[in-house]
């Protein structure tokens, strides 16, 4: 007999139980398992869960008891988080979750969420959440969790919510009856491109594809940087071509597109083959020209598009980059290669272009150069990085380093 796939529900039902008990009762209609996971902290369940909010409490690290004395909010929050992402994981390694749908508001959202990134891509994520308009970065990461925004307060059934309700119902049992077509199985190479680099990782992507490999494309916006480097540190991925390593201007200088401090790290500690280059390394990251913070005034800057502006990097800035980049290539446990364009880090950074600065790049290179292992090897190429020829050089290093005979 086929076993019947599970979707696990997380609430708190001691405020969001007829919410939570409504969409259990949809789930068990069209013919699969509903799992509720309580996630209360103060007040009693209005209905008994498959896991009560006490397991999940425990899991997190702390009883619940002892939640509900201290009354501390932002504690327990964390708790139950840590919590519901611990109560997924061992759901998902007991064979005992195919899918996972929360309700919720901001709490609610926060809790939810942690347990569907503690999951693996593909497994359907769907949060009906009254944040779901805003900002959902934090609640997403580098995960597919799908948002639906909840319209009116998660705080019963109306005309309204139970319409919302019933589509994230049919949105997460049409993820679970949607089978992907069959596509060959190859190993992965990530790369990292921007608009402006567009040129260079196309070419290159090529190259590898011709040569059996799988090339995820993730652009450098913050986002794409956390995503990639975390495929990486699962262990997923056989090659790094990392060739657009402009999220680090903007750790460094203050743009809106850092990945955050940890970029550039996970090939080096997994010890995966990486060839880096330092592209779009000329250019920070804005918004409008109104989002610029009052301390840049003065410097170079180019409209991308309405919505984003970008500033030239200095020399002194593309030296303290530069050093970085030696910094974290040097604790590199497997090969690794550094590629220099000696004209130019992407189209703005190019002879006659809106952002050519020679001794903004030199003193980029030379910081690396200065900084890196004698034994990581660095080439200089006299080319812009879009040319074909760098494109070329990067992915044959590569291939090298993946033991493919050009």
């Amino acid at each position: 007999m086929k076993r019947r796939k599970v979707v696990v529900v997380f609430g708190s039902l001691d405020t969001k139980g007829s919410d939570v008990r409504f969409v259990r009762d949809l789930i068990a209609r069209a013919g699969y398992t509903p799992v509720v996971v309580d996630t209360s902290v103060l007040g009693e369940p209005e209905f008994e869960p498959d896991v009560p909010a006490s397991v999940v409490a425990e899991m997190g690290g702390t009883s619940l008891n002892e939640l509900r004395q201290k009354k501390d909010k932002t504690l327990a929050m964390r708790v139950m988080a840590e919590g519901a992402a611990a109560v997924a994981r061992k759901l998902y390694e007991e064979g005992k979750l195919d899918a996972v749908l929360a309700l919720g508001g901001s709490s609610g959202t926060a809790v939810g969420t942690a347990a569907m990134r503690a999951l693996p891509l593909g497994i359907p994520k769907v949060m009906v959440s009254t944040l779901a308009a805003g900002n959902t970065a934090p609640y997403v990461g580098t995960k597919d969790v799908c948002m639906i925004h909840s319209v009116v307060d998660v705080a019963g059934v109306n005309s309204i919510s139970a319409q919302i309700y019933s589509n994230a119902v049919g949105a997460i049992i049409g993820m679970l009856e949607m089978e992907p077509p069959k596509i060959a199985v190859r190993p992965l190479v990530v790369a990292s491109m921007f608009g402006n680099t567009t040129k260079a990782v196309s070419y290159a992507k090529t190259i590898l594809e011709q040569h059996g490999y799988e090339v995820l494309v993730f652009h450098a916006t913050g986002t794409g940087g956390r995503i990639m480097e975390s495929l990486i540190a699962e262990g997923r991925v056989v090659g790094v071509l990392d060739i657009t390593t402009t999220e680090l201007a903007d750790e460094v200088v203050g743009g809106v597109l850092s990945a955050g401090p940890e970029r550039l790290d996970a090939a080096a500690a997994a010890g995966v083959p990486q060839v880096v280059a330092p592209g779009c390394l000329d250019m920070v990251n804005f918004w409008g020209r109104d989002s610029i913070p009052e301390k840049f005034a003065g410097r170079l800057f180019y409209e991308w598009n309405p919505n984003v502006t970008l500033m030239r990097t200095t020399p002194e800035e593309n030296a303290v980059i530069g050093k970085l980049i030696a910094e974290k290539l040097n604790r590199a446990k497997g090969p690794v290669a550094v590629f220099l364009p000696l004209r130019g880090l992407s189209m703005l950074d190019a002879p006659g272009k809106e952002f050519w600065w020679p001794e903004a790049d030199k003193a980029l290179f030379e910081a690396i150069k200065q900084s890196l292992r004698p034994d990581i090897p660095v080439y200089e190429i006299d080319a812009n990085i879009n040319d074909e020829v760098f494109a070329k050089a990067v992915a044959e290093k590569l291939l090298e380093f993946l033991g493919v005979k050009n």
